[in-house]
């Protein structure tokens, strides 16, 4: 029987990536802790803890008529960023996938009544959120899995619950331990372009606005305390500050941790960081005693039309 045995809201932001003369340019001569923080991740999780696969929920990769998850056998190639290709320039990247599980959570989507379709096409494009933090966290660990799923434009908060749902019922019925990675950001916006480059460093005064800089704090003290339940109540306020990809990558894994009746405390991994407006952090939830809560069953939705996904269409060629 498998199981979650660690999760995390873990910062992919661009900034990571660069030299650290760059770094340090940027940050009025401090290297940023974002960096240190993964690596410590690293060192005190992912070298230590026993798992099989990582998860990641890209919130980069946003689809639209359904969620889908990576099924390739083994995903390699070199990375350069459509969105800042001079800091993330031809990276290589080479780790094998888990078709198995991906088939799997593709397979318990219609009981929650949703659509994930497993795709395991080899152009698939992949997104920063996913390599970045493989570089980090995953390169040099060739025995290890990593999948992603995207998040879907079209969702909801209820939506991503569900699929949070199916991942967590298709991993309790595999046989592997896994790793659930909610790569994004906390409040997330941008300082306009001709602006941008006065907010660079990574102090607290950078960050968008002084609510966003409150609304963050407050969330990281609740995920410190486990109370996920107060964060999900108060989504509808955090949604004033724009989080990134409106919180689905965090959203998506909540739904399979069980929700409000998760309590793992998150711990800290660097400091909170801007980046150009946004708000960044590492906050790690171990695997409480006994384990992380059992996903919520989804009520039999009368209107969903039971399928995996669209007909497959043949492959040009």
């Amino acid at each position: 029987m498998g199981e979650v045995v660690g999760a995390g809201l873990l910062a992919h932001v661009p900034t990571i990536m660069l030299p650290e003369e760059i770094r340090r340019e940027l940050n009025n001569g401090e290297d940023s802790t974002l960096v240190s923080g993964l690596r410590e991740l690293r060192r005190e999780v992912f070298e230590t803890l026993e798992y099989d696969t990582v998860l990641v929920m890209d919130s980069h990769w946003a689809t639209t008529v359904e969620y889908v998850v990576t099924a390739q056998d083994r995903r390699s190639g070199l990375f350069t960023s459509e969105e800042l290709p001079r800091g993330m320039q031809r990276r290589p990247y080479d780790f094998p996938g888990d078709p198995e599980l991906a088939h799997l959570i593709a397979s318990k989507a219609p009981a929650h009544s949703t659509w994930v379709t497993a795709i395991d096409d080899h152009h698939l494009p992949i997104f920063y959120a996913t390599t970045n933090l493989w570089e980090f966290l995953g390169d040099g660990m060739p025995d290890k899995r990593w999948i992603s799923i995207g998040v879907c434009q079209t969702a909801d908060a209820e939506d991503c619950f569900r699929l949070g749902r199916a991942v967590g019922e298709a991993i309790a019925e595999s046989d592997r331990k896994v790793l659930i990675l909610a790569s994004g950001a906390l409040s997330h916006t941008f300082w306009p372009l001709r602006k941008l480059r006065d907010h660079e460093a990574a102090g607290h005064e950078h960050i968008f606005t002084p609510e966003a800089l409150a609304a963050d704090l407050e969330r990281i003290e609740w995920f410190k305390a486990g109370d996920h339940a107060r964060v999900l109540a108060t989504m509808d306020d955090f949604y004033r500050f724009k989080p990134e990809a409106k919180f689905m990558h965090y959203l998506m894994m909540i739904g399979a941790l069980g929700e409000e009746a998760c309590t793992a405390a998150g711990r800290q991994f660097g400091e909170y960081e801007n980046s150009v407006g946004t708000g960044q952090v590492h906050l790690w939830f171990d695997r409480p005693e006994g384990g992380f809560p059992p996903p919520k069953h989804t009520p039999l939705d009368p209107g969903f039309a039971r399928q995996t996904g669209l007909p497959d269409i043949p492959a040009a060629g």
